[in-house]
């Protein structure tokens, strides 16, 4: 009788559900696979593969996402070897505890489901004791005091922080955890789904479409005075940026960029609109016909004037500056995907970005160009 002898890799052994970046860090610094050879394996650019390892070498000061990258890098090299390395003649530090991360995605849903949810809840914070293999979700009281809401497995918040639901605000002996933007909408996408269970396939749509809003308003000076407009603000890419901050804590887009921006995106929404909707924007892009746009003398209106007032800030713009506006806020290309199809440095798209607002907005002051939306 023949037995398959076929055995699986030491990275294949990981848990399905971790990020790629942590799969890519793992297979680096555990297997020893070089960043180019990781690059052509799974189709990405070897700068990207650089980014996500440097990014999870700075994350290390994270205590619980040290810890899990320190417990599944051993496990790597127990697989290939067959011993785990001496805790002292390795050079990373955190201490290894015997119960491991969920090995599949529906355990951990299920756990996200129940802890998630209480880390949801204003004032909830999830304390982890660097002495104990239980964490608690604790919530301040107005008296005050503390209430505790639920526990978990400290293995089980390991695997949060790997997948950046929760992030630490307080590191030390009693690290602080808040949940993050990616925890919250991680936690709709599980609500949803059960929804989904019971609604029916035909709430997919709406329900799975909650998951990327994160609404917001904002306040707008009108004919008949000010105004409050609700919006998506997880809908572009520049509002994501306008919520980043620098190292001086202040938003990496002012304001009025982001309003600069959106005023470029609701002209370019409003000129599809008229009856030349298949308008090939691309001409304006490097390299393109950018002396061919066709416009009327004559006073337009509607979507031909929006139409006309997106080509006139675009020719001011440029190659280049004129490329990262009409990409990003118009066909609203991430900051990596324009930076990849424009064939420009890593870092360097949000900074191009911000310096062609700042024209935008001063080509919008020098001509008067108004919205004609809101």
């Amino acid at each position: 009788m023949m037995h398959d002898t076929k055995t699986r890799s030491p990275i294949e052994t990981l848990p399905p559900w971790l990020p790629e970046a942590v799969r890519h860090y793992l297979d680096h610094t555990a297997s020893g696979s070089s960043l180019r050879a990781l690059a052509r394996r799974d189709g990405v650019s070897a700068s990207t593969v650089m980014r996500q390892v440097r990014l999870c070498e700075m994350r290390r000061d994270d205590p619980l996402v040290d810890a899990a990258l320190e417990a599944l890098r051993q496990g790597l090299v127990a697989d290939g070897t067959g011993q785990t390395p001496s805790h002292d003649e390795d050079r990373m530090t955190a201490p290894l505890r015997s119960n491991p991360m969920p090995q599949d995605a529906a355990t951990l849903a299920a756990e996200a489901r129940r802890v998630l949810r209480r880390l949801a809840e204003p004032g909830a914070i999830l304390a982890v004791s660097a002495d104990l293999d239980r964490a608690v979700v604790l919530r301040s009281e107005p008296g005050g005091g503390q209430a505790r809401l639920c526990t978990v497995a400290r293995s089980v918040a390991q695997a949060f922080a790997l997948k950046d639901w929760v992030a630490c605000d307080r590191p030390g002996r009693i690290s602080a955890y808040a949940i993050t933007a990616a925890g919250r909408s991680a936690l709709r996408r599980l609500l949803s789904e059960d929804e989904m269970r019971v609604g029916g396939v035909r709430e997919a749509q709406f329900i799975y479409a909650d998951q990327h809003r994160i609404m917001d308003s904002r306040t707008e000076d009108g004919a008949d005075g000010p105004r409050r407009l609700r919006y998506n603000a997880a809908e572009s890419p520049v509002c994501a940026l306008g919520r980043k901050v620098d190292r001086d804590g202040k938003p990496y887009l002012s304001a009025d960029l982001v309003r600069v921006a959106e005023r470029l995106r609701e002209d370019f929404e409003l000129a599809q609109m008229g009856p030349r909707v298949a308008q090939n924007w691309e001409r304006f892009l490097t390299g393109g016909d950018r002396g061919t746009f066709g416009s009327s003398h004559h006073p337009a209106e509607g979507p031909r004037a929006a139409r006309d007032r997106v080509a006139d800030a675009l020719r001011d713009l440029g190659p280049g500056l004129g490329d990262v506006v009409l990409r990003v806020c118009c066909f609203l290309e991430g900051i990596e995907t324009t930076e990849r199809h424009l064939g420009w440095a890593a870092r360097s798209g949000k900074i191009v970005l911000r310096i062609a607002l700042q024209r935008l907005k001063r080509f919008y002051e020098e001509n008067g160009h108004r919205s004609r939306i809101g």
